[in-house]
């Protein structure tokens, strides 16, 4: 049987479409302003509940602990269970005149601790069903969570008349958000598993086909962003295709069930010719049968224990918070990817306040390169292995936080394109920090306590979110000098020009945390090493057990 199995994989597809609907915040950009209307809340308020749904990762701790004592299945159902109320009381609610502002902001973050429970789920998943390649499944399925509201957005502007007409943007949008993750959920439920592994052989095949799947996809999303109208491809056409290529993925583990099934059969026959063999034979070749897997089994460890980038201590609990690396983490994780994220949260304001008509493009061009720059450390992790390096995260960390304070600061320009660009750029650095996180924190403290350990570096998301945030909408808010919206390139002057320099500041902590852990990654134990220790072992084994020759002469 090969390893990963079939079963293995199964689960990869799982976390893969688990991520894909994992990200019903990312489309607030698109109805935020609707929002501010039908509630009659400023820009500040606005802004507070971008941070409600980042608030709930104050508390995604509590998914890791659940994840120790309950199955996994049973967790990613909790959490979409808290999505479904948080969301679906919005969308029943919204428009009563009891529904308060902080009803709002409460069932938001219900919805956002949602989100967490989910990604725990996914990440344990690639951690355990894939040792040799956790890196590499853990990028490839989260990249998948850059395709959210591109995900949302297409199902939303294919929705029937009839419903748009009578729901508002915004209750669409909330509609979609609380029943979409439940019924992705229930689906792939049988698969939230963690299976035993036989053997720790890496697995080319599979990856090479999952890899072109995933550019596909993303080549099928941009189509979709930028140039499907130009091309003649009506938005349904466009929904078909995209559920189409995330459908593809299954193709692999049912490849691998075929492949394992004609496995059994030839080792049925094997056994039967081999229980044919004359019986003063059988015994040996038995037992030589048996030495062989074994030692192919002990080999298998071997490899796994010395492969890979060497192995951090084991950190966790109150012991983390005492690490002068974790809040150089911490801070380097908040100047950086949760900038971006407060950036995309507030697109819907910034085309407002430039002009643009509909934000939807904006989101989709951020959800398509977000995609990608969450795949680039897949591809990044999977061919340097190869060679025998592994790429530092924390230097990952580093190179990609300074384009985005270039970016930053090229949208002092009022010029539409140089949004469009640096909303692309964002996007990507973004979502490829956001990936290279996750195996950053089992990089520097461990995979013992990863579950909890993550979700309290994700705390500094909500932390950034209302620091950020707040400056932001504070910010825009004088700019309008007491109307509720305000236009000009001028809105945003500032706030961009703090956080561009606030990147820098990131790229600088992200140095300096490279140098710090720089011997937690670099030069692999190729995968042949261990064997040939062990057979050059064995062979000084025999010499010494034969003894020394005694010449005739």
């Amino acid at each position: 049987m090969s390893s990963p199995s079939s079963a293995h994989w199964l689960s990869l597809v799982g976390s893969v479409w688990l991520q894909t609907i994992n990200g019903p915040n990312a489309d607030f950009p698109v109805y935020s302003s609707q929002l501010k209307e039908i509630k009659g809340i400023s820009q500040v308020q606005l802004n507070f509940l971008a941070f409600a749904s980042d608030a709930g990762k104050l508390f995604g701790w509590f998914a890791g602990v659940a994840a120790l004592h309950l199955p996994l299945w049973v967790v990613a159902v909790t959490g979409a269970a808290f999505g479904l109320v948080g969301y679906g009381f919005q969308f029943l609610f919204l428009e009563k005149a009891g529904f308060a502002y902080w009803h709002l902001f409460v069932l938001t973050s219900l919805a956002g601790n949602g989100i967490c429970w989910i990604n725990t789920v996914c990440y344990l998943l690639c951690i355990k069903n894939f040792p040799s390649d956790s890196r590499v499944a853990v990028s490839l399925a989260t990249s998948y969570l850059g395709l959210s509201a591109k995900f949302y957005t297409t199902i939303a502007d294919t929705m029937p008349r009839a419903a748009k007409a009578r729901y508002s943007t915004t209750k669409v949008y909330l509609l979609l958000n609380a029943v979409v993750p439940m019924l992705v959920t229930l689906v792939t439920a049988p698969a939230l598993r963690v299976f035993e592994l036989k053997d720790r052989k890496r697995t080319e095949s599979p990856f090479l086909a999952m890899f072109a799947i995933t550019l596909a996809t993303g080549a099928c999303a941009i189509l979709g962003s930028i140039g499907a109208k130009s091309i003649g491809l009506s938005t349904r056409e466009h929904m078909v295709s995209l559920f189409v290529m995330l459908a593809l993925p299954l193709l692999i583990p049912l490849a691998l069930r075929a492949w394992e099934s004609m496995a059994k059969i030839r080792e049925t026959k094997r056994e039967n010719r081999v229980h044919d063999l004359n019986s003063d034979e059988t015994p040996e070749t038995a037992v030589s049968v048996l030495e062989l897997e074994a030692e192919d089994k002990q080999d298998g460890e071997e490899q796994h224990e010395q492969s890979g980038q060497a192995q951090a201590e084991e950190v966790g609990g109150l012991r983390l918070m005492r690490r002068l690396d974790f809040w150089l983490y911490f801070f380097s994780y908040m100047f950086s990817a949760t900038l971006g994220l407060v950036f995309l949260n507030n697109l819907g304001q910034i085309a407002e306040s430039r002009g643009i008509a509909s934000s939807s493009t904006l989101v989709s061009l951020s959800s398509s390169f977000g995609f990608f720059g969450r795949l680039l450390p897949a591809f990044l992790d999977y061919y340097t292995a190869k060679s025998g390096y592994s790429v530092s995260r924390t230097a990952s960390m580093a190179a990609l936080t300074a384009p985005m304070a270039g970016a930053f600061l090229l949208l002092l320009h009022p010029k539409d394109m140089l949004l469009y660009a640096s909303t692309a750029v964002v996007g990507t650095c973004t979502g490829a920090i956001t990936s290279v996180a996750v195996s950053a924190t089992s990089e520097l403290f461990g995979t013992k306590h990863f579950g909890v350990n993550h979700n309290v570096v994700v705390v500094n998301i909500p932390v950034g979110s209302l620091c950020f945030g707040y400056l932001a909408a504070f910010m825009y808010q004088r700019g309008a000098r007491g109307a509720s919206r305000c236009i000009g390139a001028a809105c945003y002057r500032d706030t961009f020009l703090l956080w561009g320099a606030t990147c820098a500041v990131g790229t600088a902590l992200c140095t300096v945390l490279y140098a710090r852990s720089r011997g937690v990654a670099g030069r692999l134990v190729p995968a042949w090493v261990p064997c040939v220790r062990r057979r050059l072992a064995n062979v000084g084994d025999d010499d010494d057990n034969r003894g020394p020759e005694v010449s005739d002469a």
